[in-house]
């Protein structure tokens, strides 16, 4: 890994960094993008992993109490620092992620862009474990990843990323678990996923349906609640909405469907919209996303798609890679329902930002 980031970090510049000729217009529409996706910011102490030159850095520092940006590659965090250490909240660190360590709950918010597919197996899980660790009870990850293929264009002679699929990342942080001492008390954590999407700017731009990221909450796990699911999310994923349970209901009720009605159902409902281009549609319960690119397809609307099983949405971004299919597209979000009157009006917020 090394020696691919030496051959891919000579110049420092968000092209090399990005991998990618188009790095300075895709920055110009992603950035806010991403940002508009994470968490509030002010008074909240942030660890950015794998932060490269400082794309995010500048705009994390000028909100955050504090930013710790750390990158393994010399150059990268040399431009970060020369960039942003006019900030006083700022700390800049180069180390190998696989060997970094901190001090139990030291931050707030981790936040990482293109990190994890450069880690093998074993190095995701034992990080995914430590980061439960560095943050606070309540505190967010936020990171997103390159799923299933090569985004870039940047030619390399040889490339070592792990181009694992959505599916693979949400199982993982929804199933590693911490055991925390406080005292005599002892506590389990893990990871819920409060948001997972694809990246519309590269839909848009590349017709790109692999750039996926996720926001997950460090929370308690009541090891001993009935069948171990302490949320009705996790009972979807693990019981009612498994992978291969998902798959067998497609077989009974058709392509794209899990649900009685299937294609028929839903042509009849649609035809009842007056839909034309350029709409937007929001489809609440998505499932994996039949009705989605039927709409799509045949009307050439713009759909977001919401589900709470992180299963359904992760098989529908895979059918959307899949179709390949030029624009407009689907886009598929998780969305971790809460009943507290605060995390509703954290869920409006995001929402808002998602619809545009």
């Amino acid at each position: 890994m090394t020696e691919f980031w030496k051959e891919h970090s000579r110049q420092a510049t968000v092209e090399e960094m990005m991998l990618d000729s188009h790095a300075q217009e895709l920055t110009q529409h992603e950035l806010p993008e991403i940002l508009s996706l994470l968490p509030r910011l002010s008074g909240q102490r942030v660890l950015e992993l794998g932060a490269g030159i400082g794309r995010y850095t500048s705009h994390l520092l000028t909100q955050a109490s504090h930013v710790t940006a750390v990158d393994f590659m010399e150059s990268f965090v040399e431009k970060n620092r020369q960039d942003n250490s006019h900030y006083s909240n700022a700390a800049f660190l180069q180390a190998d992620v696989t060997k970094l360590d901190f001090p139990k709950n030291s931050f707030d918010i981790i936040f990482s862009n293109w990190l994890l597919m450069y880690l093998s197996d074993e190095e995701l899980t034992s990080l995914t474990e430590r980061m439960l660790g560095w943050l606070c009870p309540r505190g967010y990850l936020f990171f997103r990843e390159s799923c299933n293929y090569q985004s870039g264009d940047c030619k390399r002679t040889f490339n070592p990323t792990h181009y694992r699929s959505s599916a693979h990342y949400s199982h993982l942080m929804t199933t590693t678990l911490r055991e925390e001492s406080e005292g005599t008390e002892k506590q389990v954590f893990g990871f819920d996923i409060v948001l997972s999407k694809t990246v519309q700017t590269y839909i848009k731009m590349k017709n790109n349906q692999n750039q996926v990221c996720w926001l997950l909450e460090k929370v308690g796990r009541d090891t001993a609640c009935q069948e171990g699911f302490s949320t009705f999310q996790q009972f979807l994923d693990n019981q009612q909405y498994t992978r291969k349970g998902i798959l067998r209901y497609e077989k009974m009720f058709g392509a794209g469907y899990v649900s009685t009605g299937g294609p028929s159902t839903t042509e009849e409902f649609v035809n009842l919209l007056n839909l034309k281009p350029g709409k937007k549609v929001l489809d609440v319960g998505c499932g994996i996303g039949g009705g989605n690119f039927y709409m799509a397809k045949a009307f050439g609307v713009e759909v977001l798609g919401l589900d709470l099983s992180a299963n359904m949405v992760d098989i529908a971004i895979e059918r959307a890679m899949e179709e390949n299919w030029p624009l407009p597209c689907s886009y598929f979000s998780v969305f971790s329902y809460n009943e507290t009157h605060t995390r509703l009006e954290v869920t409006r917020s995001r929402m808002r930002n998602i619809l545009g």
